[in-house]
């Protein structure tokens, strides 16, 4: 059994070339899924991950600037991969702009198509390590109050209890035991682990409560 390297969305009205494809990406191991226009995808493609979209430019009804475009406004994360055989320069510098990953104009080789489904696919790994990781801590973080949540984001940026007293006005034996809380929330023993799991995520992410701190 083949292993599965990861889903691709084909959305071509071409069906030559949803056939070609579809089959020859499968064979290579990946699973597929294919359509014949951008509703039909907009209505049946469930959002997972990884995943990459290779997308045709020119369609009729919605084409492919327009989809990209939809997919930004419902928040779909996908990486897309333009597939074209014609384009002039504006749709391609206008699909880069909105964050394609690649464009490739027909006829392109096997290889190249494989690299760049690959390196989406990876960026689409990696995003969704970071969301899973984003989410995870916003989870522990929503439980601290707000005083916590405060200590909290000094604490990763590495100031002590007499650091972190200095900066609030508490006391820093208070200051200690608001950080042993934190500890317990989080199952940890230690600032370089919580440190640790905040490493690649985007703290501002994080939403503060809003009340008076407490002491």
């Amino acid at each position: 059994m083949k292993k599965r390297l990861g889903h691709i969305f084909l959305v071509d009205d071409n069906h030559d070339m949803r056939f070609y494809l579809s089959d020859m990406l499968i064979m290579l191991g990946y699973t597929v899924d294919t359509f014949d226009n951008a509703n039909a995808f907009l209505d049946n493609a469930m959002d997972i991950s990884p995943a990459v979209l290779l997308l045709d430019m020119r369609m009729p009804g919605i084409n492919g600037l327009e989809l990209q475009l939809r997919m930004e406004s419902l928040g779909r994360k996908t990486p897309i991969i333009f597939i074209s055989g014609e384009s002039d320069k504006d749709e391609i510098i206008e699909a880069f702009r909105m964050g394609a990953v690649d464009f490739l104009l027909k006829p392109f080789n096997r290889e190249k198509l494989c690299q760049v489904v690959d390196k989406a696919l990876e960026m689409d790994r990696q995003r969704n390590h970071e969301f899973v990781k984003t989410d995870v801590l916003r989870r522990s973080f929503e439980t601290l109050s707000a005083r916590e949540q405060e200590i909290f984001m000094l604490i990763v940026q590495g100031l002590t209890n007499k650091g972190i007293a200095e900066v609030t006005g508490i006391q820093p034996g208070t200051a200690k035991k608001h950080r042993a809380t934190i500890y317990q929330k989080f199952q940890i023993n230690t600032s370089a682990e919580l440190i640790s799991q905040c490493q690649g995520v985007d703290l501002s992410q994080l939403k503060v409560t809003e009340e008076n701190a407490e002491q």
